[in-house]
């Protein structure tokens, strides 16, 4: 009976969807475990077989867990709304949804191959309205917030309205937008209903605000700073520009600290806590009022350096800043409208990573020093963000390497002072003195002779003293934006009265995407919404109308931007929970029994991104008293990429011949790669289907060696751009999936890259032969119900110890190995006991599940063996009662003697003594002396 892969597989893929076999069930009385793959965005291209690296994983430990007697959530769904589908209906006319639809069943069919035990069940789709219908009333919900600093958390407006009428908003200690203007309680219950919103909106959690955004002409669309690689946009690499619009915001700089100390309470790997962190930007220092010089204008900035303030130099502004319009004199109005220009074609992420360059431009304005009153140039520079702190710096080029490199590169222009020295004892003449730890203030006036803490406590005293100053904790976390000017997108439940926006009612939900004849922006610049006829709401019929029947007393018009891509990941883990609840995005029941997931498996691209903002949205949730935890991923786990090995043929400049490998030193050539699935292990390319691939190959000429033309190799990402993507269907199709998933877990630690090399799968392909060889000959199954021997009982129970260990921490391609130990052991054993065979099928089937299903199945049972518990592990056959002992005569080591372990050292020498080898060696005399270590050595000295 030869194993046959591809019909075992196909059968139990079979059985496990008519029965059911990995529903979880609700409410059980099991413990629960839930494990989550973060979900994929499904493109044409389908998976290639890096993609199913951390689902592998992940479905090892979702099996494993069922064994050990846990309700296991295991579910898989799709990110479904996103750009890419966006821009092929742009090219083809033909509607994203078709194009998702298409591309979930394809990738539905590959998952399916490789036998991931997903409950189905739970499928989630986030362009699916029953989905975003949830998506849209979160955000109703985070809109009917405030954020009260007092209690630290969440709370309905309707609690703010009520102080506002009551108390006025002197005493709010909430997170909101600058510059609050006070108002009493008359007042507030004076204004109309419209100034009301108006302040509203800056306390809500989510609001809209006039920001400056990353803005992609060629997609129509504000991106996000992850969204964007070397100054362009990650998908499709178009170029971005800063400008100002009018956008929906996610007030996530409320939770600054939150998601700061929640990173200590989460298992998730130092690099991303780390990552995070950064992000998050938390620093102490101080906020500062400088006044401007011939203006009822004022700069704030926020410094961790206020004890440095009498080296205050220069001021720096970003050229986005509100101020440089009003401040900038008629001199030099041209250079600063340049400069500013310019910049907008930079990306913050790249005026961020770009430390090198040095520009910028004076104001022409001055502002006035808080003690000296000394005027002091105000200039803009892009290595200042609008969005970060105030936007404003103040500048010590003698404690500072940034400032000081700015201050030299415009030594001698107007507007540029000389570098002032405020530290005792250091020579600032080749760098700027950046050691807090050691500083001592000079030139300071009240702060002369201070450290850095005496200075700072002093410094902040006397700015509050002045009321041009106080402490300050600052975030460089800023609000997320979260409108998308694309038509591919959640649509928001608002609509607009008199230019506000109102919320749509929950029981009105789900507002679905309508349809429209372009998904291009408008003529006018409007998003793709903007195409739609029948896109306004009719407030007395609660639904949505025709365009043409706006009038603005009883039909209004609706918002025309869409949510971003990470509105339906930020909280997708609770509906895999409920996923078919009608009526609330998950029940209070079934939030409270999974709570939240005890294992996260994803890429770690989505550190700042989707992790930021899940974690914002679940404690948001947890606040209003939906969400069970503060956290939403206990551990999370970044698997490693599998790269690519690069298929190179070498052409010779300048003609249509190509050169082997080898032969290429002989010639000046170019690097052409070339489809890596016309190779074999021998790196040998088949010519044939070269020729055949695309036109530039039918007619060349090929220079081989030995008759043969071998490829160069290169390990890189694997990408359809380097025609090194391997299709993990042809894998399942030649060698079967268990093949394929033990294969990569074979290559290497999870959260390590590593290159594929579909060579080495044939070595896993005939480990799973030599293992069915334990179970069955030519005529069929060979399993006895012997007694097995002792060296068996080591064997596998050394491997279920090894397994499990393995599988608790993470540790996948060890197991591999010991499996393949185990069967060659147990070949040269030739074990063929029940005993030892049935527990070596169940804890090999969370790697290669379709092969353990099929020999459970033949060795008799009915049951799927997903269902049965995980073999225990038996120290006392790992307990050795013999021990092969060395003996040696005068140190070196002559032969090797069995022997019980339990033997006192006169019985072992009595043994040994009457040993034919020991009186060969000793010729007839007597040894000195005999030593004896049990269990160690035995050495005969002469």
């Amino acid at each position: 009976m030869k194993y046959n892969p591809n019909e075992i597989e196909k059968n139990w893929r079979k059985y496990w969807a008519e029965n059911q076999t990995f529903a979880a069930e609700d409410n059980a009385t099991k413990p629960k475990y839930y494990v989550l793959d973060m979900f994929p965005y499904p493109s044409g291209a389908g998976l290639h077989v890096g993609h199913p690296l951390g689902y592998i994983a992940s479905d090892i430990v979702a099996r494993y867990k069922r064994h050990q007697g846990f309700n296991v959530l295991h579910p898989q769904g799709y990110d479904s709304f996103g750009l890419p589908a966006e821009q092929y209906a742009i090219q083809t006319g033909q509607h994203p949804e078709k194009t998702t639809k298409e591309n979930i069943a394809r990738y539905r069919e590959q998952l399916d191959k490789i036998g991931f035990s997903f409950d189905w069940n739970r499928e989630v789709r986030t362009s699916n309205a029953d989905y975003y219908k949830h998506t849209q009333w979160i955000f109703i919900q985070l809109f009917n917030s405030w954020y009260n600093k007092t209690s630290d958390k969440a709370e309905d407006i309707t609690s703010l309205v009520s102080i506002f009428a009551t108390e006025g908003n002197a005493n709010v200690n909430a997170v909101c937008d600058d510059n609050i203007v006070p108002f009493s309680a008359s007042e507030w219950n004076s204004f109309t209903s419209e100034q009301q919103q108006k302040i509203l909106l800056q306390y809500r959690l989510t609001y809209l605000a006039e920001t400056e955004v990353n803005w992609c002409p060629a997609l129509g669309t504000v991106l996000a700073n992850d969204e964007i690689v070397n100054g362009v946009s990650e998908r499709g690499g178009h170029p971005v520009i800063r400008k100002k619009m009018t956008q929906w915001s996610m007030r996530i700089s409320a939770y600054a600290e939150r998601l700061l100390q929640g990173l200590e309470t989460i298992d998730w790997s130092e690099s991303i806590k780390e990552s995070q962190r950064n992000w998050i930007g938390k620093s102490v220092g101080a906020s500062v009022t400088f006044n401007l010089k011939e203006h009822n204008e004022t700069i704030e900035v926020f410094t961790t350096r206020p004890d440095t303030i009498f080296g205050v130099t220069f001021m720096t502004l970003a050229p986005e800043h509100d101020l440089v319009a009003k401040i900038t004199t008629s001199e030099q109005k041209q250079a600063v409208e340049n400069y500013i220009e310019a910049t907008a074609k930079r990306s913050e992420r790249e005026r961020m990573a770009d430390v090198k360059t040095i520009s910028g431009v004076f104001t022409g304005a001055y502002a006035e020093h808080p003690f000296t009153k000394e005027p002091i140039p105000v200039w803009i520079g892009d290595y200042v963000l609008a969005g970060y702190g105030t936007g404003a710096v103040m500048a010590v080029p003698c404690g500072d390497e940034r400032d000081y490199a700015f201050a030299n590169f415009f030594k001698g222009q107007k507007g540029m002072q000389d570098i002032k020295n405020i530290f005792e004892g250091v020579d600032i003449s080749e760098k700027a003195f950046d050691d807090k730890n050691t500083t001592i203030i000079a030139n300071s006036d009240f702060l002369n002779g201070l450290n850095y803490k005496e200075a700072t406590k002093k410094i902040i005293t006397e700015l509050e003293a002045i009321r041009q100053g106080k402490g300050k904790t600052n975030y460089r976390l800023r609000d997320a934006v979260f409108s998308r000017q694309r038509y591919w997108g959640e649509p928001f439940p608002v609509y607009y009265v008199n230019g506000m926006p109102q919320m749509i009612e929950a029981k009105h939900l789900p507002i679905v995407l309508p349809e429209v004849e372009k998904y291009l922006p408008t003529e006018d610049g409007q998003p793709p919404l903007g195409n739609a006829t029948n896109w306004a709401w009719d407030t007395g019929k609660n639904n949505v109308v025709s365009n043409d029947l706006i009038d603005n007393v009883t039909v209004f018009s609706l918002e025309l931007n869409t949510m971003p891509g990470w509105a339906g990941s930020s909280w997708y883990w609770m509906r895999y929970m409920d996923a078919h609840n009608t009526t609330e995005f998950a029940s209070a029941d079934a939030l409270k029994y999974w709570e939240n997931v005890d294992l996260y498996i994803g890429g770690s691209e989505h550190a700042t991104g989707h992790l930021l903002y899940s974690r914002f949205w679940n404690k948001f949730l947890k606040d209003r008293g939906y969400a069970p935890t503060e956290e939403p991923f206990k551990k999370l786990i970044n698997q490693g990429m599998i790269l690519g090995m690069s298929a190179i043929v070498y052409r010779v400049s300048g003609t249509k011949k190509y050169v082997s490998k080898n032969l290429k030193s002989e010639y000046e050539v170019e690097e052409i790669r070339v489809d890596v699935n016309f190779v074999n292990a021998s790196d040998e390319i088949d010519l044939d289907k070269l020729k055949n691939w695309i036109p530039e190959f039918k007619e060349a000429e090929f220079i081989l060696e030995n008759g043969k033309y071998v490829v160069g190799r290169e390990v890189e990402k694997m990408s359809k751009r380097w025609y090194n993507v391997v299709n993990p269907d042809d894998i399942c199709n030649e060698y079967g999936a268990d093949t394929l998933r033990l294969y990569e877990m074979f290559l290497g630690p999870l959260e390590q890259a590593k290159p594929w090399n579909t060579a080495g799968i044939t070595g896993v392909f005939g480990f799973l032969k030599k293992l069915w060889r334990l179970y069955f000959d030519d005529n069929g199954l060979i399993v006895t119900n012997n007694e097995p021997s002792k060296d068996s009982l080591k064997t596998v129970h050394k491997t279920i110890k090894k397994v499990a260990e393995d599988i608790e921490n993470f540790s996948f391609n060890t197991s591999v190995s010991q499996f393949m130990i185990c069967v060659n052991e147990l070949s040269a054993q030739n074990c063929h006991e029940r005993a030892i065979l049935e527990p070596l099928a169940i804890i090999l089937s969370p790697y290669a599940p379709h092969i353990a299903e099929e020999l459970w199945q033949q060795l008799g049972h009915g049951e799927s063996i997903s269902k049965v518990p995980f073999p225990v592990f038996d120290a006392q056959h790992l307990v050795e009662s013999d021990k092969e002992y060395p003996v040696s005569f005068n140190g070196k080591t002559r032969f090797t003697i069995n022997l019980p372990l339990n033997l006192t050292p006169a019985q072992i020498e009595e043994i040994v003594m009457k040993d034919e080898r020991t009186i060969t060696q000793l010729n007839g005399n007597a040894p000195k002396k005999v030593i004896i270590v049990p269990g160690k050595i035995i050495n005969l000295v002469g």
